[in-house]
């Protein structure tokens, strides 16, 4: 690196009034019928750094998240070195009007377009790159002939097709800096697959603040720019972004956190791409990632690796629900882009995993192609299988064609072909979560039925003892509805009254009833429920109706009409205020916000006559 001078530091985050917020706009892009509020809000958040949050208030959804209770921001920074001013990230697009009369404030951004040196993209992403363009178009028109766009190798290669103009460029890598002046030095991280192949982390040794764009994020919108509400109030939001995005990649992330580690200066705060930046706990949050990454990477059960294709269809999000629900199920993942993965990569891979999951890329010569190709000779047709899934974008190879290809060399598939679905793109995704369900489901069946196996037949016979009711638990969120037995509910506590319900990790309702969301217990009546228990018990396709072929109703609460099975003799209607892991099940608490008895009779009754199985 050479000799560094001496710097005088301040505090990394050291927030200085005033807080800016501008007006609020509202957009209409994503739920028809639904205004989103939007707004900026600008504050010095450490010695010549500065931050605009662009607030996502309304943001109901995200990706493969579609319980976003407090929104999003999309965040950017700007640091005004001795020398040489620098522009980390910019926002969506649909913030273009707010984001730009911010920028060149002074008590804003603080930058002259026209003076302005380097942006920095942490990566591609459209969130955060959407207005990468209108800002070099804005600096050419004022005059700046010399602004760089600083990135990874990947990063620029994927921008120079997304920027329709030419631009300036510098590609990083690990060990090279950028020296602002005043200090003000920056050092880089490559952080592939974070969740992006292009991502990498931004240092500046001055403040001592790294920028990590989406890794350490949270879809958390609120009017506190730092960390300063408790942990317990922010891990939920912290860990399903992580579950959704980061945990896929968990090799990766530890991968990333040994580079961070060999900085030349410490990490005292983190500025993110979403939600708050971390400074009050930061060594906290740097240890879940660490702790749920390691837990993740050291299962010894199956593994399955999945090849996406960036900027093509809906191959990201496919990718990543399908992925969400194997690693809910203790499956380990990698996740690689076939756009970006070279071929010695791509045999590695395909050694490493049982399973190799392939989105389908455009017609036509294309990395992505070649890469296909490799990762079609690379593999064992004794020791892999494959699952070929749509990607969903125009000019896709054919599904089947792929799915041939792959058969006539003498492989099984583990899943049948995944092509996407008509209706919505909620629909859509639970299809592919649910298909990911069903492939964690066949890769731990033999393990599972060891288990029970070895289970000590007195304890198991002692807890079938163990009495319990027949219910049928039931959710919906627009056009996905599902419903499971359940045999294990309880009351949980009488003020205010809630209920606790034991649902299997392995069926899709349990993704329906996240923190926030709405449930119904349907209790089934003695002697008149082996009919609507039968149906319950069938092994369904991922995207069956579950409903199909018995009777519904609706019961309403405050949060709107729910789904209900006809023939309860009486609902209760419960809002989630806590989920608990369980090993093989998820323990459910919901609030009992209302209730009917439909026919006073009995609820059925169920012993087992062991505590392995569930009748």
């Amino acid at each position: 690196r050479g000799e560094q001078k001496a710097v005088v530091r301040r505090r990394a985050v050291a927030l200085k009034e005033p807080q800016v917020l501008s007006q609020e706009q509202s957009w209409t892009g994503l739920t028809p019928g639904k205004e989103y509020r939007l707004q900026t809000c600008c504050q010095e958040v450490a010695e010549d750094t500065r931050t605009i949050r662009s607030l996502d208030w309304d943001r109901d959804r995200f990706d493969i998240e579609f319980s976003l209770s407090n929104g999003t921001t999309y965040n950017s920074y700007t640091i005004k070195g001795a020398d040489k001013t620098a522009l980390i990230d910019a926002s969506h697009r649909k913030f273009e009007s707010l984001f730009f009369d911010a920028l060149e404030a002074p008590d804003g951004g603080g930058i002259d377009l026209a003076t302005l040196d380097y942006i920095i993209v942490s990566h591609t992403e459209p969130d955060h790159s959407g207005l990468i363009e209108a800002v070099l178009l804005k600096a050419k028109e004022k005059g700046n002939t010399h602004l760089t766009v600083v990135g990874s190798k990947t990063c620029i290669t994927f921008l120079k097709d997304l920027v329709h103009i030419d631009f300036d460029s510098r590609i990083v890598k690990g060990g090279d800096q950028i020296d602002l002046g005043g200090g003000h030095v920056l050092d880089f991280v490559i952080a592939p697959n974070l969740h992006w192949p292009d991502t990498m982390f931004t240092y500046d040794n001055k403040t001592q603040i790294m920028y990590t764009c989406d890794a350490f994020g949270m879809h958390y919108c609120s009017d506190q720019v730092t960390d300063k509400e408790s942990v317990e109030t922010l891990e939920p939001h912290y860990k399903l972004y992580y579950n959704c995005l980061m945990r896929p990649n968990a090799r990766s992330v530890l991968s990333a956190l040994k580079k961070a580690g060999a900085l030349p200066g410490e990490v005292t705060a983190i500025a993110t791409g979403h939600g708050p930046m971390l400074c009050e706990n930061k060594d906290a949050w740097v240890d879940k990632y660490q702790g749920w990454s390691d837990e993740a990477t050291k299962k010894l059960g199956p593994s399955v690796c999945i090849l996406w294709v960036s900027r093509h269809g809906e191959s990201e999000r496919l990718a990543q629900a399908f992925a969400y629900s194997l690693t809910q199920q203790d499956i380990l993942v990698e996740m690689h882009d076939l756009n970006a993965i070279d071929a010695f990569e791509v045999a590695e891979c395909c050694m490493r995993n049982q399973v190799i999951v392939v989105f389908t890329p455009p017609q036509g010569d294309s990395p992505a192609q070649r890469n296909l190709s490799s990762a079609l000779t690379s593999c064992n047709a004794k020791e892999n299988k494959f699952v070929v899934c749509a990607s969903g974008g125009e000019k896709d190879e054919p599904v089947d064609a792929l799915v041939s290809r792959w058969v006539q060399s003498g492989f099984q598939e583990a899943l049948p072909a995944l092509k996407t679905q008509a209706g919505s793109d909620a629909k859509n995704l639970a299809f592919f979560e649910g298909s990911g369900l069903a492939l964690a489901k066949a890769l731990l069946s033999k393990t599972k039925a060891a288990a029970k196996d070895k289970l000590d037949a007195q304890t198991m016979q002692a807890l079938g003892k163990m009495g319990g009711g027949r219910y049928i638990i039931s959710a919906n969120k627009g056009e996905i509805r599902s419903g499971a037995i359940a045999t294990w509910v309880m009351p949980a506590s009488s003020e205010p009254p809630s209920l606790a319900v034991s649902v299997p990790k392995d069926h899709p309702l349990q993704s329906l009833i996240q923190v926030g969301d709405t449930f119904v217990v349907n209790l089934l009546e003695e002697g008149n429920y082996l009919e609507v228990f039968k149906h319950f018990q069938q092994d369904f396709k991922p995207g069956q109706d579950i409903f199909e072929g018995i009777a519904t109703t609706e019961v309403e609460s405050k949060g709107g009409k729910h789904i209900a099975v006809a023939d309860a003799c009486a609902f209760i209607t419960c809002r989630v205020f806590s989920r608990m892991d369980a090993s093989d099940h998820v323990v459910i608490c919901g609030e009992a916000v209302s209730g009917q008895v439909v026919r006073d009779a009995p609820t059925a009754a169920n012993y087992r006559k062991s505590g392995a199985y569930y009748s």
